[in-house]
């Protein structure tokens, strides 16, 4: 598999998990996360390690909030042999608790391919920004 055929891949699976949260569907998210999977807190100010404890920030998330608007503007992906890296910058609306939020920032993905199928084993958020909107 080229590294095109690769991306390609990686794409795709970056697709299914946003679009798994975005529609509430946060279980579906599982096959495409790694056990140990590890989130670092936007701002490197903690991390979490586990696919169920990211599972149960995506369903905090989608129970908690409704979104109104995701644009994910363009990703950009490497791969390297079996490791692939996803980012891209995005833009959300959403309310929660009565009050609409515009939240934008960059999202950062790490995946490994395991067997035929691109697994995310890191992820992060730079440049974070969240305005009552």
């Amino acid at each position: 598999m080229g590294d095109e055929s690769a991306a390609g891949a990686v794409a795709e699976t970056m697709h299914a998990i946003n679009q798994a949260w975005l529609e509430q569907r946060v279980d579906d998210m599982a096959p495409a996360l790694d056990p140990d999977i590890v989130m670092v807190f936007p701002g490197f100010s903690g991390r979490m390690q586990g696919r169920e404890p990211l599972l149960a920030g995506f369903r905090d998330f989608a129970q908690s909030a409704t979104i109104h608007e995701f644009h994910d503007r363009g990703q950009q992906i490497d791969v390297v042999g079996d490791t692939a890296v996803v980012t891209f910058p995005y833009e959300m609306l959403y309310s929660r608790s009565g009050e609409r939020y515009r939240a934008t920032g960059r999202d950062l993905w790490i995946f490994r391919k395991r067997a035929s199928a691109w697994v995310a084993v890191w992820r992060t958020m730079m440049d974070s920004s969240e305005s009552a909107g």
